[in-house]
């Protein structure tokens, strides 16, 4: 896995959003001193990474689990959309 393009993707992105390296880190609850190192390739902790998309992944199927069958539907397509991208 090439550690700089993956780390250039991620600050493309970041800067897409008008985010800030800080805003970015208070989002995904990591230092901004991390979202450095990982933008820049030279860390991407797989065991965080893997361990904080589990817990997202699980907390969103939670959330949406509550909802009415419409709402979810909604939420998928809006999902959906925005992975196009």
């Amino acid at each position: 896995m090439d550690l700089k393009a993956v780390g250039q993707r991620i600050k493309s992105a970041r800067e897409a959003k008008n985010l800030t390296q800080e805003e970015l880190a208070a989002l995904v609850n990591l230092s901004p001193t991390h979202v450095s190192v990982i933008e820049r390739g030279l860390n991407l902790l797989i065991d965080v990474v893997a361990h904080s998309v589990t817990g997202v992944t699980n907390e969103l199927t939670e959330k949406i689990e509550k909802l009415p069958i419409k709402e979810q539907k909604k939420i998928i397509k809006v999902i959906h959309t925005l992975l196009e991208e």
